[in-house]
């Protein structure tokens, strides 16, 4: 398989799920730290999940999808925060790439400087900033414990609130499995409609 029908692949959340939650647990956990995912499709992947579990397509209890993937979270989160800890001082200096661009490193920079620690929750529903987050914190040498219990309310808060919330839909509105792409294109709008707001607010701040 050619590198661009690998990411393809990796992109397409129906594929994914339809791989099993083996193959979820991993886009989740690599796409919570590990810089060069940050395109894997975390957001709706989880949502698309808990919709597939309530509709029984997924033959997994929603318990059980709960606590692997709130599990990938904390780890992928985790695995980012040490990588950056010991080994991303020059992260900077890293010459650009299909998979690396500076631009995330300085938009997730401006992020924390404007919400703090809180940055770290909040970050986990924002594609891009949440895979370079816990990098950047490791850089910074936050405390330990207090990025694990950052790292676990985040956690939590993402996979509970997007998963649950696909599961209720699935199970209410079982139909809704036949509108997965205009899922998908909804939380494109969303995130990336979030993302430049987000994005022109720290600007106007900085000025």
């Amino acid at each position: 398989m050619e590198i661009a029908e690998f990411i393809k692949y990796l992109s397409d959340s129906k594929e994914i799920i339809s791989a099993g939650l083996w193959a979820v647990t991993l886009v989740v956990y690599a796409e919570n730290g590990l810089f060069f995912a940050f395109f894997l499709p975390g957001d709706y992947l989880l949502f698309l999940t808990g919709v597939f579990v309530g509709t029984a397509v997924v033959k997994y209890t929603i318990i059980t999808v709960l606590f692997y993937l709130f599990l990938a979270a904390v780890l992928g989160s985790l695995t980012g925060f040490l990588f950056g800890r010991f080994f991303c001082n020059n992260l900077e200096n890293r010459p650009e790439s299909w998979y690396f661009k500076k631009k995330y490193i300085k938009s997730t920079k401006d992020f924390f400087e404007k919400y703090g620690n809180q940055a770290l929750i909040i970050s986990r529903f924002l594609p891009y900033i949440r895979t370079f987050a816990p990098i950047l914190a490791g850089i910074s040498r936050m405390n330990y414990l207090k990025y694990l219990f950052l790292n676990l309310v985040g956690s939590a808060l993402w996979v509970g609130s997007l998963v649950g919330a696909g599961y209720y839909f699935g199970g209410q509105f079982p139909w809704i499995i036949n509108y997965v792409h205009y899922i998908i294109l909804f939380f494109l709008a969303t995130t990336t409609f979030t993302i430049i707001t987000g994005y022109l607010n720290i600007k106007k701040a900085g000025n």
